[in-house]
């Protein structure tokens, strides 16, 4: 969009001629930036109710930078996911207030603190070697406006770590459950709860856990009603749903 454009737009609504509704209908589809390698959404947020996220992962170290400096132009919060130490000192040199999020691989830049609901997500975990993928759900889905309540190392192999914490589980209105091996965790919390369970299968596990196939199909085919399966390793995905979820009204 134009300055003139914009400018008619604005003038339109001044006048009457058009309503604050219609200016936005028309708002959520311009402007993007184009880089040549990248095109900006800049008004993502105004569609959807949450900025565009970076997806770092593939892209060198240059072209994250510049999306970002494009991206901080603007007054929405940026979110890198994928995202690593190199990525984030080049980001940091042009923006003092980023913050990298090392074990989940976020970079964030907050320039406005999104409303929170009262409402909490649980993030659950069966092993500790599932905690990085359970960071990138947590730390997207706190980004998003959301508090998390984190229960690591509750797998059904020592099932009573997951039975203590129920209480507090409960009153979660979301609850992301993150395993891999044979991913029979999901099954055993959806089993327990009346909270939408989102699954993440990992990528965790011996030869023929196949990187997380085996999980992902143990979780789609669960016989606990309400479990809801992500990708594998997709800890992004599951925070991002859950806030969508956590925030309705």
């Amino acid at each position: 969009m134009t300055g003139k454009e914009l400018e008619k737009l604005l003038g339109d609504v001044k006048s009457g001629a058009m309503s604050v509704d219609e200016a936005l209908e028309v708002l959520k589809t311009f402007p993007y930036t184009d880089l040549g390698f990248a095109r900006i959404d800049h008004h993502r947020e105004i569609r959807t109710g949450y900025p565009e996220i970076v997806y770092c992962a593939g892209k060198t170290t240059s072209q994250v930078r510049q999306i970002f400096r494009v991206m901080s132009e603007k007054e929405n919060n940026i979110i890198g996911t994928r995202a690593n130490l190199e990525m984030f000192e080049a980001i940091k040199s042009d923006s003092p207030d980023a913050i990298f999020f090392e074990e989940a691989k976020i970079i964030s830049i907050q320039k406005k603190k999104p409303e929170m609901p009262e409402s909490s997500i649980a993030v659950i975990t069966a092993g500790t070697s599932d905690i990085p993928v359970a960071e990138e759900a947590a730390v997207t889905a706190e980004l998003l406006g959301n508090r998390v309540v984190r229960i690591f190392d509750a797998g059904v192999a020592g099932i009573h770590r997951l039975v203590d914490k129920l209480p507090e589980i409960r009153k979660c209105s979301v609850i992301i459950v993150i395993a891999g091996m044979e991913g029979a965790l999901a099954s055993v919390v959806g089993g327990l709860v009346d909270k939408p369970v989102i699954a993440v299968p990992t990528s965790v596990g011996y030869g023929a856990s196949f990187g997380g196939i085996s999980a992902l199909l143990a979780m789609l085919t669960s016989c606990s009603s309400g479990v809801t399966v992500v990708n594998i390793d997709n800890g992004f995905g599951a925070g991002f749903s859950a806030s969508m979820i956590n925030r309705m009204k």
